[in-house]
């Protein structure tokens, strides 16, 4: 279980809804990757749609929380006009906070993020907020009242996985609300390793939408998630140099 705010999500895995071939084959890997939240720009809510072409007909909101995000904007004050237009259209107080500072890396604003999240969480939002994978911004955005930390692994949509796990774990030794990575996962190792060292979830789009078989790699990453947090949760032997034996030595008899 994975408790954000006042919700408690089943599942570890919150995945995205675009760059999908098409809307059922999304709605394919939602079910694959048994999530409970998942993740939409609100610019992609097309109201008007006719019934079978709006993207909320294929998310069964019954069994999955939708995360609204604030993808494309570049200013803190166009992410608080998409973040209350999100509640509106929506009917959540959840959002996905994102504020980029670069088009071309698509790293998050520190300042504008901070800006943002403050606002939002005085006008009664359960924020989570993308962020660089820096400990002191984590902390000033629980500081605030973030209700998680969702610090990047690698640049959105690079595949890179882990490229800093020693910052992640400063995060994680600080926080004391969820961290979920959000960004560069690329396969199910990545995901893997990441719940390995101890964050409480992930948030993935690209290494599902953009595989092969994304039905497939949902499943997988469903998987990696779930084996991830179950060997973090039993503690892992510790490295060594030299070899222990595995039949013990002591009582043999000569």
């Amino acid at each position: 279980m994975l408790q954000i705010g006042s919700y408690t999500l089943a599942s570890r895995l919150i995945v995205g809804t675009g760059k999908y071939k098409d809307f059922s084959e999304m709605q394919a890997c939602h079910v694959a990757s048994g999530t409970a939240m998942a993740t939409i720009a609100v610019r992609r809510v097309d109201l008007t749609a006719p019934a079978g072409e709006n993207i909320l007909d294929f998310i069964d909101r019954e069994r999955i929380l939708i995360l609204p995000n604030t993808a494309g904007c570049f200013t803190a004050d166009e992410a608080v006009v998409t973040a209350r237009l999100a509640r509106e259209l929506l009917d959540t107080d959840l959002i996905k906070l994102e504020v980029i500072g670069d088009p071309k890396t698509l790293f998050p604003d520190n300042e504008g993020t901070l800006e943002a999240a403050r606002v939002l969480v005085e006008d009664g939002f359960t924020v989570l907020p993308y962020c660089l994978d820096d400990p002191i911004l984590c902390r000033k955005l629980e500081d605030i009242g973030c209700a998680a930390v969702m610090p990047l692994a690698a640049p959105i949509g690079s595949g890179l996985g882990i490229r800093n796990p020693y910052n992640l774990a400063l995060i994680l030794e600080a926080a004391g609300v969820p961290v979920i990575v959000d960004a560069g996962v690329g396969t199910a190792s990545d995901a893997a390793i990441a719940m390995e060292l101890g964050v409480d979830g992930l948030l993935m789009n690209t290494a599902i939408a953009g595989a092969k078989d994304p039905v497939r790699m949902a499943e997988a990453m469903k998987g990696a998630t779930t084996a991830g947090r179950l060997a973090y949760e039993a503690g892992r032997i510790p490295k060594k140099l030299y070899a222990t034996a595995s039949s013990p030595i002591e009582g043999l008899i000569g």
